[in-house]
């Protein structure tokens, strides 16, 4: 396929092609290469071709999801068997082929840290490390000290003067 024309792009081919890329994680900048223009090109092309833009979400949807799987999996734990094998000579076939040795079923732990970043993004309300708390009424620092005596006042800027110089 020739590189460069949005025609040859539009192809099932050309769509499929750029479906794959997108699938296989690359990124705009790395697929406007792989096409031989560079990333604006294909930031047009794809305003102005939906079948290019589609392509390209349809492909990142499949990755995005295989992701999100994966970070699940992570953040819950599971098991899985891994399995040795070993080359050893059949007699009877006079060749070497693997066996299956040993099968041990191994576990892994949930993830915190999968657990969290999962938490922070799909409960951001819940789990968010900053919290918006509203404030209904107003502060007033001047009513504390409207009350106090110029004497007060003084003895008070002395203590805190005294406090900054220790």
């Amino acid at each position: 396929m020739a590189k460069g024309k949005y025609e040859q792009w539009l192809t099932a081919e050309g769509l499929l092609q750029l479906e794959a890329w997108a699938r296989n994680g690359l990124i705009d900048e790395q697929i406007a290469s792989n096409m031989g223009i560079t990333r604006s090109t294909l930031s047009e092309w794809k305003k102005k071709h939906s079948d290019i833009s589609d392509a390209l979400k349809k492909g990142k949807e499949v990755i995005d999801i295989q992701v999100e799987n994966a970070l699940l999996k992570r953040a819950l734990g599971y098991q899985f068997t891994e399995v040795t094998k070993e080359r050893i000579y059949n007699e009877t076939t006079r060749k070497f082929e693997f066996k299956v040795t040993k099968k041990v079923v191994k576990e892994v732990q949930p993830d915190t840290t999968a657990q969290i970043f999962w938490l922070k993004n799909r409960k951001p309300a819940e789990w968010r490390d900053r919290k918006d708390i509203e404030h209904g009424g107003g502060i007033d620092i001047r009513k504390v000290y409207e009350d106090m005596s110029e004497a007060e006042l003084l003895e008070l800027a002395e203590r805190y003067e005294k406090i900054n110089k220790s």
